[in-house]
C-alpha cells in the first residue's frame, strides 16, 4: 500500500491552475480556488492562475506557453470536459499530450464512482505529458478538483510518496527529446 517516506525531502513544484469556463470570473471561481488552496496547502507554488473561455485556440495558447515555460512543472484544468458543444477542454489539451496518462482517468473515475455513482461518466477528464510538464484536465465542479487533489494529485505530486511518485520521474520525461536531438548532431 501506499505511504509517505519521511526521510525523503520534500520537493515543492510549480503548478499552474486554469479555468477553462464561458461563466466564472477568477472572483466566481470555486474550482480554481478550491485548486489553488490545495496546491499551497501542501507546499508547492502556485506558478500561475488563470481563466479561459472555451475555446480550443484560447486553451491552447495558454497550455502552450506554460509547457514552454521552464517554471511550471504541472498543469492543472478545471472545466469542460463533459458533453455539450462547449465543453472542449480535453480536445484542446489531448493534442498537445506527447503521452497520455489513462490511469489518471481511471483512477478518477474509481474515485469519483464512490461518490456519485455511475454520474462519474459524464465527465471525459484525463491527462497526459507535453514538454516534461504534467497536464490534468479535471471537471469543472468543485467535489471533482477535491477528489482529483485529494485521492491523487496531493499523493502523486509528492516525492516522499511510495511506491513511487511522478516527481521522481520528472528528470526523464524528456529523455525521448534529448535522445532526438543527440540523434541529430
Amino acid at each position: 500500500m501506499s505511504r509517505l517516506d519521511e526521510s525523503r525531502p520534500f520537493i515543492p513544484l510549480n503548478i499552474a491552475v486554469l479555468t477553462v469556463s464561458d461563466t466564472r470570473s477568477l472572483d466566481e471561481d470555486k474550482s480554481g480556488k478550491t485548486l489553488a488552496d490545495r496546491i499551497k496547502s501542501a507546499g508547492h507554488a502556485l506558478a500561475d492562475r488563470k481563466i479561459v473561455k472555451d475555446d480550443v485556440p484560447a486553451i491552447q495558447e495558454i497550455a502552450r506557453a506554460w509547457i514552454a515555460d521552464k517554471g511550471v512543472d504541472v498543469i492543472v484544468s478545471t472545466g469542460g470536459t463533459g458533453f455539450t458543444g462547449r465543453d472542449v477542454t480535453p480536445e484542446a489539451m489531448e493534442p498537445l499530450f506527447e503521452k497520455r496518462m489513462d490511469g489518471f482517468s481511471e483512477v478518477f473515475h474509481r474515485i469519483s464512482y464512490d461518490k456519485i455513482g455511475t454520474s462519474t461518466i459524464q465527465s471525459r477528464a484525463t491527462g497526459g505529458v507535453a514538454g516534461a510538464t504534467y497536464i490534468f484536465v479535471l471537471p469543472g465542479s468543485t467535489g471533482a478538483c477535491k477528489d482529483a487533489w485529494d485521492g491523487i494529485l496531493k499523493w502523486q505530486l509528492d516525492y516522499r510518496h511510495m511506491p513511487c511518485n511522478f516527481v521522481e520521474i520528472m528528470p526523464r520525461l524528456d529523455e525521448h527529446l534529448k535522445r532526438g536531438k543527440l540523434q541529430e548532431a
